[in-house]
């Protein structure tokens, strides 16, 4: 049975998001994938989707609102490949008990403003050019490590280079096989 993968768009949704067919190309052979458009999981209903209306709805409580309903909808434990804001709704949903097995986040640069991280296994992956990728301070004052991409910026996740990468990535992880013990002599 194909192991479950649930998908968090980063804050355009579906409406910009063309690339997210390249993920589910790849993917959807080997996992059971849910996807999640993040403006319906916030409730959002802009009429104008200009890049400042949309930011600020989603860091005026339509992160809090898409966290509340990813809780309410996810009971299963699954895996989580999210992008941007998708990536902060699901870093803090795991906080608060979301059934994560495990998370990989592209470009989720809210979580820099925590200063804590769930109690699950995670990737973070950034564009080394993009501006509001969390700081190497901040990653070493909680512990973690962050894979940083030369030559990108905040939307690598739609490049064809980066979504081959994280699709890989995210296989090797989901596949890997424990190492059989060795046997006594």
């Amino acid at each position: 049975m194909a192991e479950r993968l649930v998908i968090v768009s980063d804050m355009w949704g579906a409406k910009k998001g063309i690339w997210i067919t390249s993920y589910l190309g790849y993917l959807q052979q080997y996992f059971d994938i849910t996807f999640y458009d993040s403006q319906q999981l916030a409730n959002l209903d802009l009429t104008v989707q200009s890049e400042e209306n949309v930011h600020n709805s989603f860091a005026e409580g339509g992160i809090d609102t898409a966290i509340a309903h990813l809780l309410k909808r996810e009971k299963t434990p699954s895996y989580y490949l999210a992008f941007s804001t998708g990536g902060t709704i699901v870093w803090n949903a795991a906080k608060m008990g979301l059934p994560v097995k495990s998370l990989y986040s592209v470009s989720a640069t809210r979580i820099r403003l925590d200063n804590d991280k769930p109690c699950v296994p995670f990737n973070l992956l950034y564009g080394a050019n993009d501006s509001y990728a969390p700081k190497e301070s901040w990653a070493n004052m909680l512990g973690i490590e962050m894979e940083l991409m030369p030559n990108f910026g905040h939307t690598l996740y739609s490049d064809e280079k980066v979504i081959r990468k994280v699709c890989l990535d995210l296989l090797q992880q989901v596949t890997q096989i424990a190492p059989k013990e060795k046997k006594a002599v």
